[in-house]
């Protein structure tokens, strides 16, 4: 099994290794920097699938990264939850491990009685809000014993107690928990484009670009890339992060923007709706290698 590496020292690109694809990669073992898959599908203590990703451990590094935490809720985390986690990492020993800055839990009829959303729902840029979120990932990162990657989450409609803008919101959860950001470009994005869908005078590329300029390089750990869809009901046009197309141009732009600004970072190609042929994640991988990695004293500049 490869040693586990400590975030960029592993900079190039992986991809989102999804059931379709378990036993090609396995066989063909094409040429990427880690694999990532959902945290949760994992959490049994056997069986085929942790079987399955044992093999994969044995060629790739891995990257862990959960969709149920709720590391925003002020319910707090799940002692269940968070045990099958810090049972996995220590089984899989992976590169990065990773959640979202979101709620998902909170209480139904008093405390003892909590309820969990299944979804990744929007908290606001507030101190209430940072408060709870920093308790959390504390509380994660001391039974993980290592650094967590926290990213910020795609969101459809504003967010009411706004008390700051995005990158103040994560660099201050960076700075307050030691926690590093996994910064999806293609969820700025998202945000952006509703954003301006909604007539708020947003040019989308500039504010993505001012976000990803506003962000302190040694926070950063990770970058995802992925595709959306825009949708349009009853007259209203949204923009929807669906994991479910290529990469578009705008998010290449962008992705090359925040390269140019961050430095090598590790790199995902995500893509979860409707999951294509093996060979058509290789090609947007092999794109995103492809660009190329600032020199370090022109990283920053």
């Amino acid at each position: 099994m490869p040693p586990a590496a400590a975030p960029n020292e592993v900079a190039g690109v992986g991809i989102g290794w999804r059931h379709p694809h378990y036993g090609e990669v396995l066989e063909a073992l094409p040429a990427l920097a880690f694999l990532e898959v959902h945290s949760e599908n994992f959490f049994g203590a056997g069986g085929a699938a942790l079987a399955v990703l044992e093999q994969g451990r044995a060629h790739y590094p891995v990257s862990l990264h959960g969709v149920g935490l709720g590391l925003g809720s002020v319910a707090g985390i799940d002692p269940w939850h968070l045990d099958r986690l810090a049972a996995l990492v220590q089984r899989i020993e992976p590169l990065l491990v990773s959640e979202h800055a979101c709620f998902a839990r909170a209480p139904l009829a008093g405390p003892s009685a909590v309820v969990h959303a299944a979804d990744l729902l929007p908290i606001p840029f507030s101190s209430e809000a940072l408060a709870v979120l920093c308790r959390n990932v504390q509380q994660v990162q001391e039974r993980l014993r290592r650094p967590l990657l926290v990213e910020n989450l795609s969101s459809y409609i504003p967010c009411p107690g706004q008390e700051m803008d995005e990158a103040q919101f994560l660099s201050e959860l960076a700075r307050r928990s030691g926690c590093r950001l996994l910064l999806d470009v293609n969820n700025l994005y998202v945000n952006a484009r509703n954003a301006a869908l909604r007539g708020e005078g947003v040019e989308p590329l500039a504010a993505v670009r001012r976000t990803i300029d506003a962000l302190d390089p040694a926070h950063v750990g990770e970058i995802h890339l992925a595709g959306h869809a825009e949708v349009a009901e009853a007259g209203v046009r949204m923009v929807i992060d669906d994991h479910g197309s290529r990469v578009c141009e705008e998010v290449w732009a962008l992705y090359a923007h925040a390269r140019a600004r961050l430095g090598p970072v590790p790199t995902l190609i995500e893509w979860d709706t409707g999951v294509p042929a093996l060979s058509v994640l290789l090609d947007e991988a092999a794109r995103a290698a492809a660009l190329p990695i600032p020199a370090p004293e022109t990283a920053c500049a």
